[in-house]
């Protein structure tokens, strides 16, 4: 089964894969994810697209001294 989003405006999107590159599409094709990718999430853009993003990996914030 095809992993399926829903955008804010209702509309059903389907995520595929074309090799290293990620899209969304409104009907099911050839090389449909069933999962997001490991270490990417969906992002709504402004005007209703989804997006896959890379996860940052936190970095940790230097230790402030005490002198």
């Amino acid at each position: 089964m095809a992993y399926a989003h829903t955008n804010s405006k209702g509309t059903t999107y389907y995520l595929h894969s074309n090799g290293k590159m990620f899209f969304f599409s409104k009907e099911v094709k050839a090389g449909a994810l069933d999962a997001v990718p490991a270490g990417y999430n969906v992002v709504e853009m402004k005007t209703g697209m989804l997006v896959l993003k890379k996860i940052q990996a936190e970095t940790p914030k230097p230790a402030e001294s005490n002198s």
